[in-house]
């Protein structure tokens, strides 16, 4: 029997845009949290598929830049700017 895979996301928006993460995609590197410019990335309270913490975002300080949608090994984090 084969695994199903969920590619649904968590998705956090603002007047500024959208910031997804796919948690059967995250594995809780953190390069995220790392590397975000404005600090507005953290663990979530919901887990990844590999049983380890995955990401959320803060929104209100996020500034939708896409380094951590480009910084992320597993293309788990997807941004888009409002226009």
């Amino acid at each position: 029997m084969a695994n199903k895979v969920n590619w649904e996301s968590s998705t956090h928006e603002s007047n500024k845009g959208q910031w997804s993460v796919f948690p059967n995609l995250c594995k809780g590197c953190g390069l995220c949290i790392e590397k975000c410019p404005v600090k507005c990335i953290g663990w979530s309270e919901g887990l990844g598929v590999y049983g380890t913490p995955r990401v959320e975002a803060n929104m209100e300080k996020c500034i939708v830049c896409g380094i951590c949608q480009m910084v992320c090994p597993d293309c788990a984090i997807r941004v888009e700017k409002k226009k």
